[in-house]
């Protein structure tokens, strides 16, 4: 009988059924962990103010690896970022958000003009909270009474 043949079917067997330890790797992970709506109450017509409000999204990434991310907000239901609309039927009514309390950077995806939060280094497991400040445009006229409302992704690159 062939003796070495037998000990490394009878090692490659063990190894097999025990495994081998072998160095492992944390893959990268960010998410959202919470966001407070941007909630712009009653909207005057004839107000010559626009109606800012702020709201926020709250991140978190584990097993950060060396980098940056960046978080983009969709188009929502306008498909476009230059103005965002909220409907309520056929009717729309103009807003936006913006990466500053001045209301001057859009944010969006980097394309058409937007900006994207970022690129920041993330802290390993720590929840970190950025504003979201939003602005419906004074004196939509044509606008009918009603409740409007949209819907967009916010997106965690890295």
């Amino acid at each position: 009988m062939n003796w070495s043949r037998v000990r490394w079917l009878s090692c490659w067997l063990i190894f097999s059924t025990v495994g081998i330890a072998t160095p492992g790797f944390a893959v990268p992970s960010c998410s959202i962990e919470s966001t407070v709506g941007v909630n712009f109450g009653a909207y005057d017509v004839f107000n010559s103010a626009h109606n800012d409000s702020t709201g926020s999204i709250t991140y978190r990434c584990t097993e950060v690896a060396p980098g940056t991310i960046t978080i983009d907000i969709s188009q929502g239901n306008s498909g476009s970022f230059a103005t965002r609309q909220m409907r309520q039927g056929s009717d729309s009514l103009n807003y936006n958000f913006y990466l500053d309390p001045t209301r001057t950077t859009i944010w969006g995806d980097g394309s058409g003009g937007t900006s994207q939060y970022g690129p920041v280094a993330p802290a390993e497991n720590v929840s970190t909270s950025i504003p979201v400040y939003g602005r419906i445009p004074a004196q939509q006229t044509s606008v009918p009474v009603g409740n409007y409302s949209d819907t967009v992704s916010i997106t965690i690159n890295f």
